[in-house]
């Protein structure tokens, strides 16, 4: 075991600099979301959750809700291009579902599921995913979501050859899952506005119970390289999500729901990319950089974890981390003057792409395009 995880990291490293970076602004420099990937989970003999009395699949559930969202997204909105992972009952490799948005350049991935529990009736209501690290606790990983991110990663176990796809990454392993520890999300910030976005708008019903939002480490939101949200409208094994899941105009309903949630996030990223921190708890810097008043720099991160501005993520380049709501971000190459910022930026954006460049005064972050 100790072998296997320490060669992990350069595995999973080489694997994330695989990912094709697609370009975000339009022709005229703004930036403007122009296509979204909708990925039914599961397909094909593939079932996904089946309920208890063996007359529904959640194959068959994420594909109807996926295919009226789609619909309603191409109606309200000529000008984005709806992809879906499937159209029909096939099965899809769970890597080919991250790079059919990788490929098209997609500026959101949606994924649909239905969830479920081994005992029991009670647990329901919807949940919304984010990428994100297992936790620590004393000498072990765990996640809150451990079960359901073990359940939906256990897809590529009907892959052939998995093993050797995926690196050797073992989704009934909770040890395979400190590889998480290592990722970055270039695109968490966006993704946590879109997540909040399906929360409140799926809060207006047919399946109004919260599970709220969180990060979890879904193999499927990690080979994405845009915003990513993994959606759970509801538990197959509960009597009254499923009565809901199986009506059309229920399934109606919550594709509503979900194309307010895409309009919602689609008008903010559309309309403006100045993003600033609440009044509370304002911001800090942990340099001892001169970083007072107006300064520039590049962003090369937002998580919701705190880091030490030393990590090797930083390469070596001193970091300045601002709070912003539920997210730390962190910018490097800072200087007073413009014109030096944005020479560092030329360089720093070769080691990471998706970083951009940004205008920080009293604790309020505005990107500079």
């Amino acid at each position: 075991m100790k072998r296997r995880l320490a060669i992990l990291p350069a595995v999973f490293t080489a694997a994330l600099l695989a990912i094709p970076m697609p370009m975000r602004a339009a022709d005229d420099g703004k930036l403007k979301l122009r296509t979204v990937v909708i990925d039914p989970g599961h397909g094909g003999h593939d079932p996904g959750c089946i309920s208890r009395d063996r007359k529904t699949s959640e194959k068959s559930l994420t594909l109807d809700i996926s295919q009226r969202l789609a619909r309603k997204i191409a109606t309200a909105w000529p000008d984005v291009k709806v992809i879906m992972t499937r159209s029909d009952d096939r099965y899809i490799e769970l890597e080919q579902r991250a790079m059919t948005a990788n490929n098209a350049g997609a500026d959101l991935f949606i994924s649909i599921h239905i969830n479920s529990v081994e005992r029991g009736t009670t647990a329901s209501g919807y949940s919304v995913h984010c990428l994100g690290q297992s936790a620590r606790k004393g000498n072990d990983l765990f996640s809150k979501n451990l079960d359901l991110v073990k359940r939906e990663n256990s897809v590529i176990l009907l892959e052939d050859d998995y093993k050797t796809k995926y690196q050797g990454f073992d989704p009934s392993d909770p040890q395979s899952y400190i590889f998480f520890s290592l990722m970055q999300n270039a695109h968490l910030e966006h993704s946590l506005l879109f997540a909040e976005d399906v929360a409140q708008a799926m809060g207006k019903g047919p399946i109004k119970k919260s599970r709220g939002v969180s990060q979890d480490p879904f193999w499927v939101l990690w080979r994405t390289a845009m915003p990513s949200v993994l959606i759970e409208v509801g538990f197959i094994t509960n009597p009254d999500d499923l009565a809901v899941l199986r009506s059309p105009e229920s399934r109606d309903r919550i594709a509503d729901n979900l194309l307010k949630a895409f309009s919602t996030f689609k008008m903010r990223y559309d309309g403006t990319m100045r993003v600033e921190t609440p009044d509370e708890p304002g911001w800090e810097s942990e340099t001892k950089a001169d970083t007072a008043g107006v300064f520039y720099g590049t962003q090369v991160l937002a998580t919701g974890r705190k880091m030490s501005l030393d990590d090797p993520f930083f390469q070596g380049n001193q970091a300045v981390s601002v709070e912003s709501g539920r997210l730390i971000k962190y910018i490097v190459g800072t200087s007073g003057e413009l014109e030096k910022a944005r020479d560092n930026f030329r360089v720093l954006r070769k080691k990471y792409p998706d970083s951009f460049l940004v205008r920080v005064q009293d604790g309020r972050i505005e990107r500079i395009n």
